[in-house]
């Protein structure tokens, strides 16, 4: 299940955002729509540098002067985005575009030319700022603007290597960069008009900010667009980005993980290629580094990778990153919090991994994280407990430091957390026997005072009626909760008297033998007829390379894994494809079958492997026909 957002907004979204163009944009600079007579003045004035661009296309030196500084006055208005409407009605667009490209001069000319590079760096810096408003980026790439931004890309091929030549080429980057914000058509585009190579070129250029510019363009080309992801994939640069993640850099860095990010995302074949080629190690290294952004992009970027298969979520952790992923747990940023959380709830689904995250600390942090006010990152902490409760080695460890409270007390934002803590207080629950049991008992007699309540507490809401004798009477167990009685502390008094309460009803109850099934629960389904139906779809599942059309409504209201997966912070919430790793076709067939009808034939031949598909996707429903086709064999 994962992590998501528009590309501009929150968490893996953010991946294809613009280039902010920071330098020469200034954040406290006041921003007004101009209105009457101001609005007619600036719109003179763009007509006036309009006009002198159209007339200044000559190598002559006073027009190439005039061309430089009309661009400079049409970049300086563009920073402020209100007036970028004007500008286009002014007619600079095309203007612009026309001076991308170098002024004609005579066969065999081969002085040098004055401010060369210059007016392009200029016009290509306008351009950009102009398509930070989407209305506008058609515009700019009807009036031809691609092919010659693409050609600015290779001028270092065709002159010497000079502060001109680097400024052009990294303005040329950042105007596609913004041209294809969030367009994907454009996007096509520039792949067509041959912008990739020379794009994958450049992340190898001597300056480093040429290269940062190239990696921003090739993360948003990236984004979303599998034509674009394979032919950056074969002009081969995953090696070189992934020498960039170990660039001491951190502008460096986190451009080529926002790169592989995008490139791995809801592509499980270049998710393989990616990890065949080493990215392991130095995206584990991000998670340590001093830039928060790449740390947020590592951990998601993990998440990612955990998905992949079980060994590499066993891989992730032997390699060290469990413990930087837990100090960003203690972190003052929401988001940094939110992607480790992500990032331990999928390495928290293995066996292996369960008991290491819990003795290196992240119970109590990921605990703490259940009184978040972010819905995402309570319910990203949340899943994670969720997987810890898998390990019996974890149970005690859990009621030591008071997570059964904490799980019975917590405010949780949306039905989906809510769910899940039920489910890993039922998980918790059906551990209380055998050594787990044996060390609580320990635990009663020999802790501290505060320990000895806790397990109390928690062993009055989760033991069996059989046990209750053995916790309570003969371990002194109900003498702990009738000392919180006369506790000065309310919430203590509080806590006591409804331990007991609950106590003296299990003691009253039937035995799980005897007592009568209950009612199933209401459920509407979609019905048979939507089964792999494209009608009205909004997500497609891809598995063993075909595709597997579903509605995320009917997906919501089957498990609590679907929640998390669509209403929590995971990356699939607004992914259209989702890639399925590690179930058979017929497995998934027949599991979303059973999703979309409530009802399944199950047979011997595949029950085994629809009950581990129905176990992670959390249908209990399901689960229970696969186990009872199993036992009719036994």
């Amino acid at each position: 299940m994962e992590l998501q957002r528009s590309e501009d907004q929150g968490l893996p979204e953010r991946k294809g955002q613009k280039r902010k163009l920071e330098e020469e944009i200034q954040e406290d600079r006041e921003i007004s729509l101009p209105t009457g007579a101001a609005r007619r003045a600036l719109l003179a004035e763009v007509t006036a540098q309009v006009t002198v661009l159209e007339s200044a296309f000559t190598w002559r030196e006073s027009d190439r002067s005039a061309a430089k500084r009309s661009t400079h006055v049409l970049a300086e208005l563009a920073k402020n985005e209100e007036v970028v409407n004007v500008i286009v009605e002014g007619g600079a667009v095309p203007a612009l575009v026309k001076h991308l490209q170098a002024p004609p001069c005579e066969d065999g000319d081969g002085s040098p030319k004055p401010f060369e590079h210059e007016v392009e760096k200029g016009s290509a810096f306008a351009l950009g700022l102009l398509a930070v408003k989407p209305e506008h980026q058609q515009l700019i790439v009807d009036s031809g603007a691609l092919s010659h931004l693409v050609n600015l890309l290779r001028r270092h091929k065709d002159s010497s290597i000079s502060r001109a030549v680097i400024s052009v080429i990294r303005r040329a980057a950042d105007a596609l960069t913004n041209l294809a914000h969030e367009n994907s058509s454009i996007k096509t585009r520039v792949r067509m008009e041959g912008g990739i190579p020379p794009l994958v070129e450049l992340l190898e250029f001597t300056d480093t900010k040429v290269q940062r510019a190239a990696a921003g363009a090739l993360r948003t080309l990236a984004f979303k667009n599998d034509e674009n992801k394979n032919q950056i994939v074969e002009c081969n640069a995953l090696p070189t980005l992934i020498l960039m993640l170990r660039s001491e850099d951190a502008a460096i860095h986190y451009e080529a993980v926002g790169v592989i990010g995008n490139l791995v995302h809801s592509s499980p074949n270049i998710k393989k290629e990616v990890l065949a080629v080493g990215a392991l190690q130095p995206v584990i290294g991000l998670l340590n580094s001093c830039c928060s952004e790449s740390q947020r992009e590592a951990a998601l970027l993990l998440g990612q990778f955990a998905a992949t298969d079980s060994d590499c979520k066993v891989h992730i952790v032997q390699r060290g990153a469990v413990r930087p992923l837990i100090e960003m747990l203690h972190s003052p940023d929401v988001q940094l919090k939110e992607m480790s959380t992500f990032a331990l709830g999928r390495l928290a689904q293995d066996t292996h991994n369960q008991a290491g995250i819990a003795h290196s600390g992240g119970l109590v942090p990921l605990l703490k994280l259940l009184d978040s006010k972010n819905g995402s990152l309570q319910h990203n902490a949340a899943f994670a407990l969720y997987g810890l409760a898998d390990n019996e080695d974890n149970v005690s460890d859990f009621i030591r430091v008071g997570g059964v409270q904490r799980l019975q007390d917590g405010e949780f934002i949306v039905q989906a957390t809510k769910d899940c803590v039920a489910k890993t207080l039922k998980r918790l629950e059906e551990k209380i026997h055998g050594r787990v049991l044996n060390h609580l008992l320990y635990l009663m007699r020999i802790a501290e005072k505060p320990v000895q309540r806790r397990v109390a507490l928690a062993l009055a809401y989760l033991c069996s009626p059989d046990d209750q004798r053995t916790i309570f009477i003969d371990n002194n167990g109900l003498e702990l909760l009738l000392g919180l009685l006369g506790s000065t502390s309310t919430k203590q008094q509080l806590d006591g008297a409804v331990a007991l309460y609950k106590l003296s009803n299990k003691a009253m109850t039937l035995s799980p033998m005897d007592a009568a099934p209950p009612s199933p629960t209401p459920q509407v389904y979609l019905g048979e007829q939507y089964v792999n139906n494209a009608t009205l779809s909004d997500v497609t599942f891809l598995v063993e390379g075909r595709r597997f059309y579903a509605h995320r409504i009917c997906l919501l209201a089957s498990s609590d894994a679907f929640r998390a997966m669509f209403d929590g912070g995971y990356r699939e919430k607004d992914a259209r494809d989702i890639e399925i790793p590690n179930i058979k076709w017929e497995v998934f067939e027949l599991m979303m079958r059973f999703i979309y009808t409530g009802s399944v034939d199950v047979t011997l031949d595949i029950a085994q492997d629809l009950l581990r598909a129905a176990d992670q996707y959390l249908l209990e429903g399901l689960k229970r026909l696969c186990e009872y086709t199993i036992a009719q064999v036994s």
